[in-house]
């Protein structure tokens, strides 16, 4: 499994970014989070911090 971000739900607060232990998590040019799935660990820390709940893993 891996995070998937929903790109409408992201409000771009980066509060993903600093819980990921892996950095697994970065904020694009439009200051979206975007996951770099070779790093993810699966481990959800970012789907439980996310105030829009816009990500999961799948």
């Amino acid at each position: 499994m891996v995070a998937i971000i929903t790109v409408s739900e992201c409000v771009g607060c980066g509060t993903c970014v600093d819980e990921c232990p892996a950095e697994a998590i970065a904020m694009n040019g439009d200051n979206i989070a975007v996951v770099d799935a070779g790093e993810c660990l699966d481990c959800g820390a970012c789907v439980d911090v996310c105030p829009t709940d816009a990500i999961a893993m799948e």
